[in-house]
């Protein structure tokens, strides 16, 4: 049972008060104490150690304190308690405890090198784990029984067909939101059943990958930067690398491999799902039937479309798994840097996946494929 600091105030036999303290006089005791001995309103003349059984320098500041400030005198303090009192009473207790901030011009330009330094630290980073997925890459084409296949499709499945139902969904919303706001837009210029190029050609070739990317980016990309965060904090991944176990091999892998995989057939699909949006709506509020709008779009959009989305996929889905595990491979120290790391797992993919989208724009323009 814990032991609290005590005082009492009694007065000698020349009428001077005593201040007498007893038990222990340590940091985990004298917090109740302390604040009522800050609030004394009466002159100490003495000060008593006589029944204190412990002190610490937390004690011995505070009686020193009380020293100094009423001028008092000390008595009954043992040879320990004395020690401390005379240490501590060579500081004088005060002094700037806030951070030393420099000037605003120097402090910008302290900002902008920390920065800048920051990018130069997180290329090599990215250069060093490129290099690692590479090298095991390369010694599991030297040895194809070392990919470790069940891995692969267990996050297929998580990746791919756990995600159907949601980037279905998605997809067929996008889709009835394309097709009625294309109408309306179209109908000013009496051209409303252009609508079923306009949803069949945006779908295949540039909503229905890159929704399905932002989603698997948000979905499993974050799921592979707190995962492997997650067992990186635990020190799994070191214990990996005890045992002869390359932690590249057997956690990065097999998630690139399914991400690389499943999103092409997940950006198909997506793809698919927006135009059965748009055939939907259509038969509502365009009187086309449904049947017709399918027929259609296999008329109007080129067999190109479907390709340009078709190849875009694969590198969306090489960006976001790597974005993911190079974040969750980065996790050290606490667990709040798992959250962290997650974020920016998913912003970093969302990122690059637009950038990249860009990037095959232009490109797929200058071959002919616009």
């Amino acid at each position: 049972m814990r032991v609290w600091t005590d005082f009492t105030l009694e007065q000698d036999d020349a009428g001077r008060a005593v201040l007498a303290l007893s038990g222990p006089l340590t940091v985990a005791s004298i917090g109740v104490v302390d604040r009522a001995l800050r609030e004394l309103d009466s002159v100490v003349a003495r000060i008593d150690l006589s029944r204190v059984t412990q002190i610490d320098t937390v004690g011995a500041w505070t009686v020193w304190r009380l020293v100094r400030n009423h001028q008092a005198e000390l008595t009954g303090a043992s040879d320990q308690a004395q020690r401390l009192i005379a240490a501590v009473s060579k500081s004088s207790g005060e002094g700037h405890t806030g951070e030393h901030r420099l000037p605003v011009v120097p402090r910008t330009f302290q900002g902008v090198g920390v920065l800048v330094s920051g990018w130069g630290e997180g290329f090599v980073r990215i250069l060093s784990f490129l290099g690692a997925v590479l090298v095991a890459w390369w010694g599991i084409l030297r040895s194809p029984s070392r990919m470790r296949w069940l891995a692969v499709v267990r996050q297929a499945e998580l990746v791919g067909i756990s995600a159907l139902g949601i980037i279905g969904l998605m997809s067929f919303l996008v889709g009835i939101v394309i097709a009625q706001q294309g109408a309306v837009q179209l109908e000013q210029f009496g051209a409303e059943m252009l609508t079923v190029n306009l949803t069949g050609r945006i779908a295949l070739r540039e909503l229905g990958v890159l929704m399905t990317a932002i989603m698997v980016a948000g979905r499993s990309g974050s799921s592979f930067a707190a995962q492997i965060g997650t067992m990186k904090l635990t020190e799994e991944i070191d214990a990996m690398r005890t045992i002869g176990v390359s932690p590249v091999e057997a956690l990065v892998i097999p998630r690139i491999l399914a991400a690389v995989v499943m999103m092409p057939l997940l950006g198909f699909y997506a793809a698919l799902a927006a135009i059965v949006g748009g055939a939907f709506i259509s038969s509502f509020t365009l009187g086309i039937p449904f049947m017709t709008f399918l027929l259609r779009v296999q008329e109007v959009v080129p067999i190109h479309d479907v390709w340009v989305g078709l190849v875009k996929a694969p590198f969306f889905g090489l960006i976001i798994a790597l974005a993911g595990c190079y974040q969750g491979m980065q996790v050290k120290a606490n667990a709040e840097e798992v959250g962290l790391r997650t974020t920016m797992a998913v912003v970093q993919a969302i990122f690059m996946v637009i950038v990249l989208d860009a990037f095959f724009a232009v490109f797929f323009t200058e071959v002919g494929w616009g």
